[in-house]
């Protein structure tokens, strides 16, 4: 099966625009917003198949349940591995926000994002998993792109616009012109890679494991860039070797190497992206620099990493982590409009 990208007219008769990350899922609805946000993670009971709690409720959940208690997330790197999984997430994460308003549409269209070069099985799954949920219609939209609208760069103008889109399980590195990609690379690398890199780092060199849910505030706290010198910081954990629970002073530089290694695959992507660009457009970029969306676009030294290896300023997008559903909202509400070109006459 081959699937095109939509056109803006399709996407003005959707009502629902749907962006299922490996982190978080969120639901824009048509001229009313941002409906749901809430973590992908669903947790069943084995015993009797059973949902027992979604979002944040099963977030929490993580790393302190029972053995018949599963914590699953069916989204991987962006794209649905677990289709029953996920539909009856979203059915859940919605209730009743969606339901009576799905039901009073005869022809319920929607609006999803994929990540760039998604497989023709991840673009099925996504599809299948919104016709569960009432959908009559579906049509799938490049993240790359609706992450561009939803920051704001003028994608559809005959000039170069560079977007990085940092998630959970994947980096999407693109350059826009005239409404399309001209060239774009996808890396296995995210903020869950960076989290293994802490964790990795921690038990190497401190033989000390993090709880799950320590991870993250940990490289935010200590990968920020210091003001000079040595800073330590106190960290608690479960010594490896005894099993007790135990705190060891961290350094931030550390820290901060461990983060930078899983980082410079974005740093290759971007290269590659650069050269598969024509100069023109390359020379655009130079004053324009690079935008930095996706929910891991705020991890400290992020930007001043990534500006000092490309010599581009790099800018944050404001709310990154939703700039893909508002920019798809933007496009099903028609508040995108594309440049025309009227062919010359003879």
């Amino acid at each position: 099966m081959t699937y095109t990208s939509p056109t803006l007219e399709q996407l003005r008769r959707c009502s629902v625009a749907v962006d299922i990350g490996a982190a978080r899922t969120r639901v824009y609805v048509r001229n009313v917003g941002v409906v749901a946000d809430e973590p992908s993670v669903a947790a069943v009971d084995i015993r009797t198949g059973a949902l027992i709690a979604v979002g944040e409720r099963a977030e929490q959940m993580a790393g302190r349940t029972p053995g018949h208690i599963r914590v699953a997330r069916p989204v991987a790197s962006g794209a649905v591995v677990d289709i029953e999984m996920a539909r009856r997430m979203l059915k859940h994460v919605l209730g009743d926000k969606l339901g009576k308003r799905w039901r009073r549409m005869p022809v319920l269209r929607a609006a999803v994002c994929m990540p760039h070069g998604s497989e023709p099985i991840a673009r099925r799954a996504a599809i299948e998993t919104l016709y569960g949920l009432g959908a009559r219609k579906v049509e799938l939209v490049d993240t790359l792109i609706a992450a561009a609208v939803g920051s704001g760069l003028p994608v559809e103008h005959p000039e170069a616009t560079m977007i990085v889109v940092c998630g959970a399980g994947t980096t999407q590195v693109a350059v826009l012109s005239l409404g399309s990609i001209v060239a774009a690379e996808t890396v296995p690398v995210g903020g869950d890679a960076i989290d293994r890199a802490v964790i990795q780092h921690l038990r190497n060199h401190h033989e000390l494991m993090l709880p799950t849910q320590s991870v993250r505030p940990l490289h935010q706290m200590l990968g920020s860039p210091g003001t000079g010198g040595t800073v330590t910081t106190e960290v608690y954990g479960r010594d490896v070797v005894s099993g007790l629970a135990r705190s060891v002073q961290v350094e931030t530089e550390g820290v901060r190497h461990a983060m930078r290694t899983p980082l410079t695959s974005v740093l290759d992507a971007i290269t590659t992206v650069l050269r598969a660009c024509p100069p023109d457009l390359v020379a655009d970029l130079a004053d324009r620099g690079i935008m930095l969306a996706g929910g891991s676009a705020l991890m400290p030294g992020l930007d001043l990493m990534l500006g000092q290896a490309t010599g581009m300023p790099v800018h944050i997008a404001p709310r990154p982590d939703t700039v893909a559903v508002q920019g798809l909202g933007a496009m099903i509400e028609g508040r995108v409009r594309p440049l025309v070109l009227d062919p010359l006459t003879a």
